[in-house]
This record gives structure tokens, C-alpha cells and sequence, in this order.
């Protein structure tokens, strides 16, 4: 039994920034995510790619435990979409989108899967969002994550995954076109109201808001001196958060703040490289002392008046 399942998308991107162009990398939610939690957990990834896809390009997941039997090999091509970002990364133009096996995709999660202690509903319809959950039993934690096509074009189906999750783990924009909230506490505070117990609010270079049903907790964002790629950072950002959490078992008040970190901490790597190739490159030293170097930034001591 796997402790971590993942449902989402495997894609091939072409990305062009200020920094450079890289064209047919890999790319997509449920890649981006398990390539950053499958440094803290075992992963199980539940995706669909075309009969053009490389699997050999993905092989280097199993030697960190990464089960991909849940992967259907689908006849037609693979997800692609195409973008661009200005000086402003926070912001991406999607110059092209062919969603190919996609639109026909519904996810089968493997009988192995279906007792994970930890699931994160990445970027897909919440139709199949919801076909994921009715498939496995009670995890721990259900966390999900969605984008703005779907609030915009399935906001009741959207509405009622939301309603079955324990967590959403969103970027800010999100949140306010959810809830048509433009202040973040009123914001969370709605979409608290609908079930979850925890919003995580992703602010890209301005760090991370999380409001729970008792506090709220802020995160700065890691400071680089060289962003070169956003591309998959939030996926990245909930796959360290999902996979410390998976590692340590439990989704506390006090390791959900720890998993903030680590995300973050997994985010700011991401975005060193295009596509999966710095988490690719990654090591648990580096990882630790970027945590650690985070945590410092955050630390000052009481005052004296």
C-alpha cells in the first residue's frame, strides 16, 4: 500500500521566459507533484499519457518509490500546452492548449491505491475529481488543488469536491474568483464555511497564506536571485507539502506549518531550471539546508517595551 496517491496530469510543455525557451519538456500536475514528494514518501501517481509519451524520460521516479502502474498509456498523444511569461512570473500566457487523451481520461485508481493514507486531487474537471474520492476509502488528509477554467466553466461540480475535502491548496486568484472575496481572510473564511478544515493560499514571490478554523499562519517566500522557470512551481510547493505530511503521518496545526516550509522550500527549487530539471537534480542535504535557511528568515525576538 502506497501513503501518498496523486491524481492529475502528465504533459510535455513548451515554455518561454525572459531567461530562455525550452520546448516539449516535461511537464504537468501529477509529475511536477511527485517529483518534489517522492523525496519525503512513496507515491502512487494516477495520470494518462499518449502512445507518443517516453516513459523512459520518467523511469529515474522508481528509484525514489514511486508506483506508476496507475499511469494509463492511452492511443492518441499527450497533453501538451504551450506558454509564456513576461517580467511578471507571478503571470503566465497560455499561448496554446490540446488537452488529446485528456478529454476521454477517467481515472482508474489501482486497487493498491485505494487505501492511501494521503490524497491530493491535482489540476483536472472536478467530475473526475470527484470519480478519484469515490474510488478510495478515508485518508488522513484530502487535499485539493483546482485553476480558474474550471471555476469558471464547472463551478457546481467544483462546489461539491470542495465540499468532500479536508484541505485546498489554491493560488490567490483562485481563491477570490471561488469566492468573489477580494480580502484573503474573508475569502478563506467562505470556503471554510463550505467543509475544509485548512486553506492554503499560494502567493507565488509573496510567499503562502494559510487560514484554519482556529489561526492563520503566513510564510514568506524563499529569496532568489535567479528565477529562470514558474512553470509547476505551486504543483511542486503541494508536493513537498503533501509528502512531509505523508512522512510524518499526520496533518496537525503544527505540521501543516512544517509542510508550508517544505513546500516552499521545493517551490523555490523548481523554479531554479525549466521543467522537472532541478527537482530532478535535487539531494536531501540541499533540501534540509534551504529548510533551515527559510525557517531563519522568519526568526526575531521578542520585543522590550
Amino acid at each position: 500500500m502506497i501513503k501518498l496517491l496523486v491524481a492529475g496530469t502528465v504533459a510535455y510543455d513548451s515554455i518561454e521566459t525572459p531567461f530562455g525557451k525550452a520546448d516539449n519538456v516535461l511537464g504537468g500536475s501529477a509529475l511536477h507533484f511527485t517529483n518534489a514528494a517522492s523525496f519525503f514518501t512513496d507515491v502512487g501517481m494516477v495520470a494518462t499519457v499518449g502512445s507518443d509519451f517516453d516513459m523512459e524520460g520518467i523511469s529515474f521516479l522508481k528509484d525514489r518509490s514511486v508506483d506508476m502502474s496507475g499511469i494509463e498509456v492511452d492511443h492518441g498523444k499527450t497533453f501538451r500546452w504551450e506558454g509564456r511569461y513576461g517580467y511578471d512570473l507571478n503571470q503566465a500566457i497560455t499561448l496554446k492548449t490540446e488537452l488529446n487523451v485528456i478529454e476521454t481520461f477517467k481515472p482508474k485508481v489501482p486497487e493498491d491505491y485505494r487505501n492511501a493514507e494521503f490524497l491530493f486531487l491535482a489540476n483536472i474537471d472536478p467530475d473526475l475529481q470527484l470519480h478519484v474520492i469515490e474510488q478510495v476509502g478515508k485518508p488522513v488528509a484530502l487535499v485539493l488543488d483546482t485553476m480558474n477554467f474550471w471555476i469558471e466553466n464547472k463551478y457546481d461540480a467544483l462546489m461539491k469536491v470542495i465540499s468532500r475535502v479536508d484541505m485546498l491548496v489554491i493560488n490567490e486568484a483562485e481563491l477570490r474568483e471561488i469566492t468573489k472575496e477580494h480580502n484573503l481572510l474573508k475569502g478563506a473564511r467562505k470556503l471554510i464555511d463550505l467543509g475544509p478544515v485548512c486553506i492554503v493560499v499560494k502567493r507565488g514571490e509573496y510567499g503562502v497564506f494559510m487560514m484554519n478554523r482556529d489561526e492563520v499562519f503566513l510564510a514568506p517566500a524563499y529569496p532568489l536571485e535567479d528565477v529562470f522557470d514558474p512553470t509547476g512551481a505551486g504543483d511542486t510547493f503541494a508536493g513537498g507539502f503533501m509528502g512531509y505530511l505523508a512522512n510524518v503521518g499526520e496533518a496537525t496545526s503544527e505540521t501543516v506549518k512544517q509542510a508550508i516550509i517544505m513546500g516552499t522550500v521545493m517551490a523555490s527549487f523548481n523554479v531554479e531550471d525549466f521543467s522537472i530539471n532541478r527537482i530532478k537534480r535535487l539531494t536531501m542535504p540541499e533540501i534540509k539546508q534551504r529548510y533551515h535557511a527559510l525557517k531563519g528568515c522568519m526568526q526575531f525576538g521578542d520585543i522590550s517595551l
